[in-house]
């Protein structure tokens, strides 16, 4: 059983420290336990009452009037706003409660919502994202244990294959192709993915190789393949050589290839592109570049 902190409490819920201990002290809604020396914390079902808590009262619950509600009742509203209410801090707080359960159900029942209302893309991009950015800052401060993290990305991850398979499969000459790849010891593979959905769904040819791959075996796969792009991602640090040095290599390794580079390590280091890459510094900077890329897609043939 996991014990947190106030502060844990505020990082995970949003509510200021000083706001929970006014509603433990004025409404009573939940009693903190205390070690040995006299040091409070929570355990994991007040993090899930505290949550719930949270999203009633952001959604226009009265606190006074939530501290009359019955455990159930409070269940049952929040079961109901997350599926209704698809308004941004809505989701993330539900989100976050479907994770800290480790609750699929919940999860599948939510993000099955928002791309039924606005579509698997704007799900991604204004739901999951953002999300993700949360967890993020939740595990960076050790307020989440790893393996939630881990249940919560295998489910997105999942989420995001099918949506891949659903996509059409075009070839012929004419589609542009594009070659996805993560260098060795890279491990951004659910933003990998999504690229992958990006590019497919508009119209143009994936080959998707994953991560961790060397560049000897990225020149075998560019052999094979010819693609007319190559994109990949820069985000953890570098160990080997220093980033600029592999971008070079890489751009020498591909001259008639146009490379599309993206993360914060590139950012951060200040990456001076080669005259065939382009650095992506942002998502909105990615699908920019994606509408303006000439995709004859009507003479593309599907192979579906």
């Amino acid at each position: 059983m996991a014990i947190y902190s106030i502060k844990d409490l505020e990082k995970l819920s949003g509510i200021k420290a000083h706001t929970l201990r006014i509603w433990e002290q004025r409404y009573g809604l939940i009693e903190p336990k205390r070690t040995k020396t006299n040091i409070r914390y929570y355990e994991d079902e007040d993090l899930k009452f505290i949550l719930n808590i949270a999203l009633l009262n952001r959604n226009g619950f009265k606190i006074s009037k939530i501290a009359g509600m019955t455990k159930a009742n409070i269940a049952e509203k929040v079961a109901s706003l997350s599926e209704m209410n698809f308004e941004y801090g809505t989701q993330l707080d539900a989100l976050t409660l479907s994770m800290i359960e480790m609750n699929e159900f919940k999860f599948d029942r939510i993000l099955s919502a928002n791309i039924q209302q606005i579509g698997f893309e704007r799900a991604m991009l204004e739901i999951i994202y953002p999300f993700l950015d949360k967890l993020s800052l939740l595990w960076l401060t050790g307020s989440i244990h790893p393996v939630q993290e881990n249940f919560i990305s295998y489910l997105i991850r999942q989420k995001l294959i099918v949506a891949i398979d659903k996509a059409p499969l075009l070839s012929g000459p004419k589609v542009k192709k594009f070659l996805l790849y993560l260098p060795e010891g890279e491990r951004q593979e659910l933003t990998l993915l999504f690229m992958h959905y990006l590019v497919k769904s508009r119209g143009y040819q994936v080959v998707y190789l994953g991560q961790d791959i060397s560049l000897a075996d990225l020149r075998d796969a560019g052999q094979i393949l010819s693609p007319d792009f190559i994109f990949t991602m820069i985000t953890e640090t570098f160990g080997k050589e220093p980033v600029q040095r592999y971008v070079d290599k890489l751009a020498d390794a591909f001259p008639d290839c146009r490379l599309l580079l993206s993360g914060y390590q590139v950012i951060a280091q200040n990456v001076k592109a080669p005259e065939n890459a382009v650095i992506l510094s942002s998502l909105d900077q990615t699908l920019e570049f994606l509408e303006s890329v000439n995709q004859p897609a009507a003479l593309a043939e599907s192979v579906l």
